[in-house]
């Protein structure tokens, strides 16, 4: 693509989110896959990586931004969690210059807006690592290690994801491919998450302002 058609196809796409009042920041973003270390630690049994589920019923008020290349758009959102393996997610531009949800179920994504939210989306494992929730293939090739408060595990063998609890807390995953982070997901401790795809140059920063534990929800919030 030449620079010319690049900067249309830049164009087109900030009209498609911002409107008129220009809810985008148009900048580039410069991305790589960064190697991964070796594990470090003292060995410990694939039987001590615990068990990250969903419980109940909870939903989470967030901030919201992406960044993918060009593009740039904030706004608030809501996420909908039910056990064992529900979700959905609704993301508002800020501004009102559009909105678009997702369900989630399992290893299943539905998005019934179309592209702009199922392209901001990260896969179903790291859709629920954001959420709290370790979902990853399984697979018989486990390696795990402790060091001091950080237990980290390897799960399968190439590709493969790496998890990092820290103090009980399900802090990372990461998706490796050739030895180098091809995906992954940060949770802080104060809430925020960070997730970050190297390949797609995209970034998506959830700051959770309010959470709850709810009855349920009503069925129809299920419908694509």
């Amino acid at each position: 693509m030449t620079g010319r058609a690049r900067s249309r196809e830049a164009g087109r796409r900030a009209k498609s989110w911002a409107g008129p009042r220009g809810l985008l920041l148009i900048l580039a973003l410069a991305a790589c896959s960064r190697a991964v270390a070796p594990l470090r630690g003292t060995p410990a049994p694939p039987s001590s990586i615990p068990r990250f589920e969903l419980t109940g019923a909870r939903q989470i008020v967030f901030r919201w931004e992406y960044n993918e290349e060009w593009i740039v758009a904030r706004g608030e959102g809501v996420a909908r969690l039910v056990a064992p393996d529900s979700a959905r997610l609704d993301f508002f531009a800020d501004g009102g210059f559009g909105s678009g949800h997702a369900l989630l179920f399992g290893d299943r994504v539905l998005a019934p807006g179309g592209d702009l939210v199922r392209n901001m989306l990260p896969s179903p494992p790291m859709l629920w690592a954001a959420v709290g929730r370790l979902a990853v293939p399984p697979a018989n090739d486990t390696v795990a290690t402790v060091d001091g408060g950080l237990l980290r595990a390897d799960i399968g063998r190439d590709p493969r994801w790496r998890v990092t609890i820290s103090d009980g807390r399900f802090a990372a995953l990461e998706y490796l491919r050739n030895e180098r982070v091809s995906e992954s997901i940060a949770r802080a401790a104060d809430g925020s998450v960070r997730y970050a795809n190297t390949k797609a140059r995209r970034t998506l920063r959830i700051t959770i302002t309010r959470e709850e534990i709810v009855t349920g929800f009503d069925a129809s919030i299920w419908r694509p």
